[in-house]
């Protein structure tokens, strides 16, 4: 027992007690000695048995507390040595200077002590933000809370925790739908019992799909499907590449149909009806790009597969004529309307914009063209709109129309349907009205609080969209020479003189325009380029290269800047060239950023390409404006050219 204890007085009041007894005895001598002798006596005998029993206490209390001494380091070490913990003492140079049963149990070893720290924890070497991480030792996975200042570690098996979350993120619940396109298109004209055959044969390759890899497919319309499923199927699908879309494709191809599959799934998110109209989302989405591909929607990440086929055109302009009507009612409900395209607007940006300020007119209405800053691309057709008595006063700068809109505004968006993409955004969120008219392939960025949404993927521009409305809009229209002219000249730019994307819609909204006295030769001195332009394109085009037998890649020298518009114009000449299925230019801008454009014959999705690249488009016709240097991006395209090919070829 420590000394400070051991000297310590327990029993001062009691010594101070016999210290006032013996005073009173010498005091009792002077009047009665026989009485004082006694009462000494009798202290004298109590005075020897309380030291007696301080003695024998103090004797007893120091043999309690060996025992329990003893006893507390003795469970110390058994709990030490039995504890499912492991501990290890370490030294200055990494080495083991003690440790308890359970690390060389985990270890698999009689002892490790003396050995080097790192040579069994390698991972140890390496910085560790945080005293508290984890390791994967021996198939086992091991809580690690690293004490530097008395070098100690604790591991603790969380092997069974991981496993259970493991499993439980396994078994969560994931749902989607499938649609089968074009079913009413595709199969129009065949008699029942050819139609329910191919049909059959459809469902059936479904059916196998479903069975091969375990989820519950349940047929909910005649082109519809749910799919409910855990998260380990979907990892598998998601492994497949989703290869029955390539399955049916195949199919239909032989059979001379274009019917294709859309899939929307949605996953990561407890709340089933959540997770429901996120499915649904998703299929939207898929059907906005095109068909014919899956779309995975996990919490905030949203991943494409397949979208080899280019979308069909459809022979009915119902859904044209139904849009029309309803974008005639909400002009006339609105105060006035505002129009805007996208940044650095082309030809049927401008072209889609002044169709909508037609029907504006029609419903006399006020309404503006919100233009931030012309460009070359579109500076032909301004100079013809500044010499017009009525559009030139319809075009106003960004500033401009934040001082005209109200919430009772109607805010039309062509040629794009991403929020980022127009000159200002504030527009949307102060207007409760807003219409989107656009033929790109629907992103993951997406206006989603639209009043009415008209979305094309087929089409060729924009303008062919519009000029369809109009045709609509009114009994008896009548457009101006230059409205029609502009219109013309959007549809001529986006199918590059009729030669992509083009369908027998596209030259009848054409053959409407020309009626409506649009001038082809106004159009074609529109698309005149300037000297110094096409010398700068023939710069670029010097350093092309062929890349897997079909692929043109050009990337333009360094600090050369050159304008999008240049950019694009390379590409559209390099597919021009022999053996060229799709080309790519990469070049620096002059606002510093990277300019990708991407064209494609319609053999290469080149939009799935430029959407891994930060940026988007329609199937045969994209770009994305990246940071970095021109051999960074480069180095970036070539690295996803390859993955892609890896993944699913190029070639659909």
């Amino acid at each position: 027992m420590p000394k400070f204890l051991m000297n310590r007085w327990q029993n001062l009041h009691t010594i101070f007690s016999y210290i006032l007894f013996f005073a009173l005895i010498i005091v009792l001598f002077i009047y009665e000695w026989m009485i004082a002798i006694i009462a000494l006596a009798i202290g004298t005998i109590l005075l020897l048995l309380s030291i007696r029993a301080d003695k024998t206490f103090h004797k007893d209390l120091h043999n309690y507390v060996m025992t329990l001494s003893h006893r507390v380091k003795k469970a110390g070490n058994e709990v030490i040595h039995e504890l499912p913990i492991g501990m290890l003492l370490y030294d200055d140079e990494k080495k083991i200077e003690w440790h308890n049963p359970y690390i060389a149990q985990m270890l698999d070893k009689e002892s490790v002590i003396g050995e080097s720290l790192l040579e069994f924890f390698p991972a140890l070497e390496e910085e560790q933000e945080d005293n508290e991480f984890e390791l994967f030792i021996n198939d086992e996975y091991y809580q690690i809370l690293k004490k530097d200042d008395e070098r100690l570690i604790y591991f603790t098996n969380i092997s069974d925790l991981k496993n259970l979350t493991v499993k439980h993120e396994e078994e969560k619940l994931v749902m989607g739908i499938i649609m089968m396109d074009n079913v009413d298109e595709a199969t129009q004209g065949m008699d029942d019992k050819t139609r329910s055959l191919i049909l059959a044969q459809i469902i059936s390759e479904l059916t196998e799909w479903s069975n091969q890899f375990g989820f519950y497919m349940r047929r909910i319309s005649s082109d519809k499907f749910l799919m409910i499923m855990n998260q380990k199927v979907l990892q598998s699908l998601e492994g497949s590449r989703f290869e029955i879309l390539d399955t049916v494709r195949d199919i239909t191809a032989d059979l001379k149909i274009p019917l294709t599959l859309s899939i929307g799934i949605s996953s990561g998110v407890e709340n089933v009806i959540e997770l429901g109209s996120i499915m649904q989302t998703s299929l939207d989405i898929v059907l906005g790009r095109g068909g014919d591909q899956a779309a995975v929607k996990a919490g905030e990440n949203l991943t494409f597969y397949g979208g080899r086929s280019n979308a069909v055109e459809k022979g009915t302009r119902v859904r044209a004529r139904v849009i029309s009507h309803a974008l005639r009612e909400l002009i006339r409900d609105s105060e006035n309307v505002m129009i805007m395209g996208h940044i650095y607007p082309d030809l049927d940006s401008i072209g889609a914009a002044i169709g909508l300020l037609k029907a504006a007119r029609l419903s006399d209405k006020k309404a503006y063209v919100v233009l931030e800053d012309a460009n070359p691309s579109i500076q032909s057709l301004m100079d013809e709109i500044g010499d017009h008595e009525i559009l030139k006063d319809s075009f106003i700068s960004p500033e401009q129309a934040l001082q005209l809109i109200d919430k009772h505004t109607l805010v039309c968006v062509v040629d794009t349907h991403k929020a980022s993409m127009v000159p200002e955004p504030k527009l949307l969120q102060i207007s409760q009205r807003i219409f989107v008219v656009d033929h790109h392939r629907r992103s993951e960025e997406f206006i989603n609080d639209a009043t009415l949404v008209y979305i094309e993927h087929y089409a060729s521009s924009t303008c062919e969209l519009v000029t369809e409305i109009l045709q609509y809009f009114h009994d008896k229209i009548s457009l101006d020479k230059l409205e029609a002219t502009a219109m013309l000249a959007g549809i001529v730019v986006d199918t590059k003189s009729f030669s992509l994307r083009t369908g027998a819609r596209t030259f009848e909204a054409a053959s409407f325009l020309r009626r409506n006295g649009a001038n082809s030769s106004t159009v074609q001195r529109m698309l005149k380029e300037d000297l110094q332009d096409y010398l700068q394109q023939i710069e670029i085009i010097k350093n092309a290269k062929i890349a897997y037998d079909h692929i043109a890649i050009a990337v333009a020298k360094p600090n050369h800047k050159n304008s999008q518009l240049i950019i694009a114009k390379v590409a559209d000449t390099l597919l021009n060239m022999t053996d060229v299925m799709a080309s790519l230019v990469i070049s620096e801008r002059p606002d510093g950023k990277v300019g990708l454009s991407a064209r494609s014959l319609g053999e290469v999705n080149v939009q799935i390409l430029m959407e891994r690249m930060g940026g988007g488009g329609h199937f045969s016709n994209a770009g994305a404006q990246v940071e970095g240097s021109v051999e960074e991006v480069s180095e970036r395209l070539e690295q996803v050219l390859s993955e892609i090919i890896k993944e699913e070829g190029l070639l659909k």
